[in-house]
């Protein structure tokens, strides 16, 4: 019997936007899975089950080999790395921009600069780029608040439509990333089961097509 491909999914806003995806590819999960505790499902194609995981452990799976193929946020390659892994696909979906941000009229700190911030490597290449000495500080939500509080000067964070930041008096500064979902593909895993990855990326390749010719049309 072969072993079946695994897929990892992120999950939240990026799951939700894959599974369009997954049943125009035919890899629909045989489940519901908004209404399971399950973290692991069997799909329409015998040879895939899909697992669901926090998007900063998708890489990490994949690289090592405990799922054969990953669909992840640009931004967790970014800030953890793409070692072993290919990435063959940008499924399009989850468009958003990697900034800075700060204060709005406030002048940016050009010298040394508090960063909150749970891009930490991100934030640390980026202002080092930048000539900056920046001193990181990791949190792992409500950005906004640490500039607010004092506790940073500027933050490192997604920004979508920049209301959150608007509405906390602040504004995006600086551009680091366009970032949307990638498929990644674990290096070994496609050399030994290239027949069956190959299918999915061509088969995820033709929804993406499919779904902008669908929004180019309206």
């Amino acid at each position: 019997m072969t072993q079946q491909l695994t897929i990892a999914l992120t999950k939240g806003r990026i799951l939700q936007q894959t599974l369009p995806l997954l049943k125009a590819a035919g890899l629909s999960p045989v489940e519901d899975i908004a209404s399971s505790r399950k973290l692991i499902f069997n799909t329409e194609h015998s040879d895939v089950r899909l697992v669901i995981l926090r998007g900063s452990d998708v890489p990490t799976y994949v690289r090592h080999g405990a799922a054969d193929v990953g669909v992840v946020g640009k931004d967790m390659l970014l800030e953890f790395g793409a070692d072993g892994l290919y990435e063959p696909l940008d499924l399009g979906i989850a468009r958003c921009r990697l900034m800075t941000a700060g204060f709005s009229g406030r002048e940016s700190v050009r010298t040394r600069v508090r960063v909150a911030s749970k891009f930490v490597n991100i934030a640390r290449r980026y202002y080092s780029s930048k000539g900056v000495q920046a001193d990181i500080i990791k949190l792992y939500g409500a950005m906004e608040l640490a500039p607010l509080m004092d506790l940073a000067d500027e933050i490192v964070d997604i920004v979508d439509t920049g209301n959150t930041l608007r509405a906390n008096g602040m504004s995006p500064l600086e551009h680091i990333a366009d970032i949307s979902t990638r498929l990644v593909v674990n290096k070994a895993a496609m050399r030994t089961r290239h027949g069956v990855i190959q299918e999915v990326i061509e088969a995820l390749a033709r929804a993406v097509e499919q779904i902008v010719d669908q929004d180019s049309a309206l």
